[in-house]
């Protein structure tokens, strides 16, 4: 039996709160409005994360038009400590999970005092040996998302992890591309199934392309958690929102979710409860072409297959040739066993 455990699905704010808290407090009621598991933040120190003279990636530079470094942009998407714990608060009264991806060591270690148990390593982070190795030595579930990654640095992260204490069957890869938006043609969904059969560890798919989609495919395919951006509004300021799904899409790609965990079932071929009452109807037993006398030795040229299919099975074809029925039976009569001997 194939057994598929239910999608935990991580709805993205990232830093499309734009460093605003309200906006923040926004993007949990639209991710528990729309019934996802968690709803994650970014937690990072500008100074720590990137240095003053790093430039934006491409896509930054395109989504927020403004000519500025990495260290300038970060520096106003930051949230404080006290923004957390406020975050996880709201969480608390919208019965909805927090978490958020740390971006250096002191992140980790603020996230850690939070009560932060699950660690979501986001991919700019998978090469950073002392940070994978502080998550490691927690022990704690890890969600480590492989953008930009090959099979062998995956590998490479994940030895890291478990070399640091964290046990393999705690570790689930994300199959991710780093581009925002991902085109279509870099998606290769068909890398889960890579990174399962070679890795040993459960997978799932974080997705930045544009639309629903995708993610509701990998889910097809096995995924066992989606994450996906989500904004307020796509046309707001700031690097990720073009990327990210508004809150209609969030809702609807959730209930898609959910109808494809239910349609890919149990794996054993049987009628479903549902079509039970249709196997009579929609099949065919053994009936008269014409009519048979009594003590009449039946031959094919007296049989026909027509429905209803409540009587003697087509399948039982051959048995049938050659018996006598013991009674005068008309064309389109159903053919009984007990007719026959």
């Amino acid at each position: 039996m194939i057994e598929k455990k239910k999608t935990i699905i991580i709805a993205e704010a990232g830093v499309n709160h734009n460093g605003d808290l309200n906006l923040a407090f926004q993007l949990i009621d639209v991710a528990a409005k729309a019934g996802v598991d968690y709803v994650k933040f970014q937690t990072f120190k500008a100074e720590k994360l990137v240095s003053t003279k790093a430039k934006q990636a491409a896509y930054q530079t395109r989504n927020t038009g403004k000519e500025e470094s990495q260290y300038e942009m970060l520096k106003r998407l930051e949230l404080s400590p006290s923004d957390h714990y406020r975050l996880i608060d709201y969480c608390n009264v919208k019965e909805i999970r927090f978490l958020s991806s740390a971006f250096d060591i002191e992140s980790i270690d603020e996230l850690k005092k939070m009560g932060i148990n699950l660690w979501k390593v986001p991919s700019g982070e998978i090469t950073n040996l002392p940070y994978l190795q502080k998550i490691g030595s927690f022990n704690e579930t890890v969600v480590l998302s492989t953008g930009m990654s090959t099979l062998h640095e995956v590998e490479m992260a994940i030895h890291a992890l478990v070399n640091a204490g964290t046990e393999k069957s705690k570790i689930t890869v994300l199959h991710c591309n780093t581009e925002y938006p991902t085109p279509m043609s870099d998606v290769n969904l068909n890398v889960m199934h890579t990174m399962q059969s070679h890795l040993g560890v459960s997978v799932g798919y974080s997705d930045h392309t544009l639309g629903i989609e995708v993610p509701i495919a990998a889910v097809a395919m096995g995924a066992s958690i989606i994450e996906k951006h989500f904004t307020l509004d796509k046309n707001m300021d700031g690097p990720d929102h073009r990327a990210s799904l508004e809150p209609g899409d969030l809702k609807k790609m959730v209930e898609s979710i959910r109808n494809i965990e239910k349609a890919l079932g149990s794996g054993i071929k049987e009628p479903s409860q549902s079509e039970l009452k249709n196997i009579d109807i929609a099949r065919k037993s053994i009936h008269l072409a014409k009519n048979i006398k009594k003590g009449t030795a039946i031959d094919a040229t007296y049989l026909e297959m027509k429905r209803p299919g409540n009587g003697i099975s087509p399948m039982e074809f051959e048995n049938v040739i050659g018996k006598v029925v013991t009674k005068d039976l008309r064309k389109d009569d159903q053919l009984k066993w007990e007719d026959l001997q």
